[in-house]
């Protein structure tokens, strides 16, 4: 009975977890590397440059 909502959510979006999960494994491997970044911009910036053909 509680998966209900996740399930209707499913049909309706359509969307694959997958996807997701990629993405915050590259931006978990940037944050690995980012010890010694200037700053929190230059992070963002990293992980901009990471994902550059995805819509922001």
């Amino acid at each position: 009975r509680g998966y209900v909502q996740g399930i209707i959510a499913a049909a309706d979006f359509k969307i694959n977890t997958s996807v997701l999960e990629g993405v915050n494994n590259k931006i978990k491997q940037i944050k690995r590397r980012a010890y010694g970044f200037r700053d929190d911009l230059y992070f963002f910036l990293k992980v901009k440059a990471a994902f550059h053909g995805l819509p922001r």
